[in-house]
């Protein structure tokens, strides 16, 4: 499903994948239909930002309690974050186009 550049995060290595650069976080569940129309878009945005941002996908069915904590209620929701700072929550199905003008906006 996912390229090589896109890594897997789970509850316990959660805060500390975060900490350091600039994370793109995307929370979905394999029985979510926007979840998959989501993912081609995920993938290539791990591709193309490889060695700037880091790509990375937590399953909320495996992982309960970082969603939780996010209070993330729908999914896909993917979340920007700057220095294990949160800084651009995302709900639902977004255009390449608008993600990468979100993460460009974290980048300078």
């Amino acid at each position: 499903m996912a390229t090589d550049n896109v890594k897997t995060f789970t509850d316990a290595d959660f805060d500390s994948s975060v900490k350091e650069g600039v994370v793109l976080v995307d929370f979905w569940a394999e029985w979510c239909a926007p979840c998959r129309r989501l993912a081609p878009t995920v993938d290539q945005l791990a591709d193309d930002y490889t060695g700037k941002v880091t790509v990375a996908k937590v399953n909320i069915d495996e992982n309960p309690m970082t969603p939780n904590k996010f209070f993330i209620r729908g999914i896909p929701t993917l979340l920007l974050f700057k220095n294990g700072e949160l800084k651009e929550t995302i709900v639902g199905l977004a255009a390449k186009d608008d993600l990468v003008r979100v993460i460009d906006k974290h980048l300078a």
